[in-house]
């Protein structure tokens, strides 16, 4: 993984220095709330309903052990003894008082972390794959062009204001596990067809307001040229970005109002003048020395198979499906990619105690090569390096945490913002809806017979929690004071990503759990076979049959 040089060290701490100023002058009432708002958001800290919010960046979602016992110790000392890992493969701490914001920022500091760029109007933590470097389908580690993004995007002059906040997604593959099509810019590493390697790139992705899907504008982008490509993107964003309605402000609107063949040529005009004017593109030793701190581990010489990884998987139920969700295939014989669930029965999606925190980092540093843990965009957290021989150590240490729920990609690993319990912006709760589900979906073996499915739950428009691509999505909306459910069907994030469409009428809190159960039940009556997954169902049939089951006769 990365590791600060010089010039990063240099900047963090002068910023925490900063804002230590900053904040001093705000307590002192040198400074009112609307000077101060832009220079907090700056530094990654909001104003929520309760107390200040912090989000910390965890760059393209890759840390370590060290970096994980900070991020327990900054839980226990500073806020309420957990933090919540969020859709953005970052970190949020909710009970945070602004006095102690910049000793938080100098303790991330210390382990090379930070808080820049988690909010405003600039490029976001670009994420990529979770499962980057380890993947069997990679064409090449994403995370070292995520990286490349970020130390070119960080404080560039010309990105520092945007019309509208920017987020960026990479992946090595074209199986996505980084949803990348709902992003403003969405890059996905493919091979032409002379065997060299470069970028699709797709442009104008999102949800909130307007959920939109990502329209490729090029096909392939030679990875030499990829800087000078994005910068001729947000270069056009920023001058025909509008800037007077927030709302419109994004780049999906741009390209839904320009039409994306308008878009295409305005890019490819100033890509054009740019490489008559200068390059942005990186040296190609510069490239190398980025790309080295992400050289593959030092792997061991290891057979396919482990007669005691397969021994126990006999022997145990409980752990044989553990392995059957959390444990993904590895491009090294002899290691796996252990997924951890932060989704526990009838908890919060995304919550980990400290406690739990530092039993992950010790499990790291004993079984994870370099130590190394990844946090996904679907909350939860992945050891990427793992030995087969280890997984059942592993795995007692999980369920030792109450870590080692087995339901990646299950109904019981709801995707959820945390709603009208913290966020100001919120219509509804998100957090009681997803405990209900979960504890209706409570039985592990009901959940392995209905099949992957993907259920997100945002307590607003903004889609905080990614229910406009759920396979059941569902949005909270305040109706004449009461908080109501809007259903919708058929999302997905995948390489064949789509919004979903609304089925109809709301629900009650109280009715919407009773709603999910029923399209769960409609599907499991409706498919061919076991192996039809709800998704594939619901776009066979179409969601006529479900409507029908939750509105009868009302059903359009």
């Amino acid at each position: 993984m990365y590791r600060y040089d010089e010039f990063d060290a240099q900047l963090v701490q002068e910023r925490v220095a900063q804002f230590r100023g900053q904040v001093a002058r705000r307590v002192a009432g040198e400074m009112t709330e609307d000077e101060f708002k832009p220079l907090r958001l700056m530094n990654g800290l909001y104003l929520q309903i309760h107390a200040y919010m912090l989000r910390v960046a965890i760059p393209y979602g890759t840390f370590n052990a060290p970096q994980m016992r900070k991020l327990a110790h900054i839980a226990r000392v500073y806020d309420k003894g957990y933090g919540h890992f969020t859709t953005r493969q970052n970190i949020q701490y909710n009970w945070i008082t602004l006095e102690q914001t910049p000793d938080i920022l100098e303790e991330l500091a210390s382990v090379e972390m930070h808080a820049i760029q988690t909010s405003g109007n600039c490029i976001r933590n670009t994420t990529a794959d979770p499962y980057a470097g380890a993947a069997v389908d990679e064409h090449e580690d994403p995370r070292i062009w995520a990286e490349i993004i970020r130390q070119w995007s960080s404080f560039h002059p010309e990105f520092s204001f945007l019309p509208r906040k920017f987020k960026i997604a990479v992946t090595g593959a074209e199986n996505d596990r980084a949803a990348v099509r709902v992003h403003d810019i969405g890059l996905v590493i493919v091979r032409n067809d002379a065997g060299e390697v470069g970028f699709k790139v797709m442009v104008g992705g999102g949800q909130g307001r307007t959920p939109m899907i990502a329209k490729t504008i090029r096909e392939f982008v030679p990875k030499d040229n990829l800087l000078s490509y994005l910068e001729a993107v947000l270069r056009v964003y920023n001058m025909l970005g509008r800037r007077d309605n927030k709302y419109k402000a994004r780049i999906k609107i741009l390209v839904h109002e320009v039409g994306v063949e308008e878009v295409t040529r305005l890019v490819e005009a100033e890509w054009e003048a740019m490489k008559k004017e200068t390059s942005v593109d990186l040296p190609a030793e510069e490239r190398d020395r980025i790309a080295a701190y992400f050289a593959p581990p030092a792997f061991e010489t290891l057979a396919d198979t482990d007669t005691g990884f397969e021994a126990r998987k006999f022997e145990d139920r409980d752990f044989r499906h553990w392995v059957r969700t959390n444990v993904k295939p590895h491009r090294q014989a002899g290691y796996a990619i252990v997924d951890i669930s932060l989704k526990p029965t009838g908890g919060i999606p995304g919550d980990i105690t400290a406690d739990q925190m530092d039993a992950v980092a010790d499990i790291a540093e004993d079984y994870a090569v370099d130590s190394e843990i990844r946090a996904t965009y679907q909350q939860n957290l992945v050891l990427p390096h793992v030995r087969l021989q280890d997984l059942p150590a592993v795995y007692d240490r999980l369920v030792e945490a109450g870590l080692a729920t087995g339901n990646i990609g299950l109904a019981g690993d709801i995707i959820a913002c945390p709603g009208l319990d913290y966020c100001d912006l919120a219509n509804a709760r998100s957090i009681p809806v997803s405990q209900a589900i979960s504890e209706r979906f409570a039985d592990l073996n009901r959940q392995y017979d209905i099949g992957p499915l993907e259920i997100k739950i945002s307590g607003c428009i903004n889609a905080c929690g990614h229910h406009h691509v759920g396979h059941i999505g569902i949005l909270g909306v305040d109706r004449k004071g009461e908080e109501h459910y809007q259903l919708t069907l058929g999302g997905r994030a995948d390489d064949a990503a789509a919004i979903g469409k609304i089925t109809g009428p709301g629900f009650s809190a109280d009715g919407i759990v009773d709603a999910v159960e029923t399209v769960v039940e409609t599907y499991l009556t409706l498919r061919l076979d076991p192996t039809e997954r709800f998704i594939d169902t619901l776009e066979r049939l179409g969601p006529q049959p479900f409507k029908e089951r939750l509105y009868g006769a009302k059903a359009a």
